[in-house]
């Protein structure tokens, strides 16, 4: 299915790729994350912003089944999400970048492409895709993913995520620590991938100027709530969202 004809189901379907209701989770007794509704169509870019600590990568692995959830529902595709089951999660279709430990560090770059992509020629293809963002990755497969640089990484990891060929890619602040270059270049990444496949896109994200860049639309956290949502083109988002930061 083309990107142009994914968007058009999207429109008419009412059916989210990723919707979340009411969703609460945390850590023990703590609840972190207090009844969070979103949903994510075919195609769409939502990010999700907020300062540290306010409960962004915890609400991701709320929604990977990673944490236990203390109330309402997660839905991929219509249908409800079991806790505990991150790895049916990803043959389903949802691939997650995730901030920390991200890698294996002593394995090669292919060795941890394979991890996830282990039919030769899914694999070849899906090298040839990704070469063409990153040149770096086809040539330097035997390389040790713990001496690439930070930003290399962060490539790599989002490699991974896409050779998934997912429906929908979970981020997690990868554009932390990053130099601007190697941001624009992950942007320009993600809108080609989400024309050419219709990907649907989770971006919780605190570099406000990117997530703007490459969203549809935004949401802010604030101590595990929701604290504004909006489309991201609207006049006037970025300052909304920075007042939103500041507090």
């Amino acid at each position: 299915m083309s990107a142009t004809a994914a968007l058009q189901e999207s429109a008419e379907s009412p059916v989210a790729v990723l919707a979340l209701e009411r969703l609460s989770c945390g850590y023990d007794d703590a609840v972190v994350v207090r009844e969070i509704s979103l949903s994510i169509r075919t195609g769409e870019v939502l990010a999700l912003l907020g300062k540290n600590g306010m409960g962004k990568s915890t609400l991701l692995k709320g929604i990977m089944g990673f944490l236990p959830r203390m109330g309402g529902e997660v839905r991929f595709l219509g249908r409800p999400v079991p806790v505990g089951r991150p790895h049916g999660l990803a043959r389903q279709g949802i691939a997650w970048a995730p901030q920390e430990q991200a890698l294996f560090q002593d394995l090669s770059v292919e060795e941890n492409l394979k991890l996830v992509v282990r039919d030769k020629r899914l694999l070849s293809e899906g090298l040839e895709r990704i070469g063409g963002y990153f040149p770096f990755i086809p040539q330097r497969l035997r390389q040790k993913a713990g001496t690439l640089s930070g930003g290399e990484q962060k490539m790599l990891i989002l490699s991974r995520s896409l050779m998934m060929q997912p429906k929908i890619l979970l981020i997690d602040e990868i554009t932390e620590g990053l130099q601007p270059s190697v941001v624009d270049r992950i942007a320009g990444v993600l809108v080609a991938e989400r024309k050419a496949s219709g990907l649907s896109v989770l971006l919780v994200e605190q570099h406000v100027g990117f997530a703007l860049k490459v969203a549809d639309r935004f949401a802010v956290l604030d101590r595990g709530e929701l604290a504004d949502e909006g489309r991201a083109g609207e006049p006037g988002a970025a300052a909304r969202i920075m007042q939103k930061l500041s507090v």
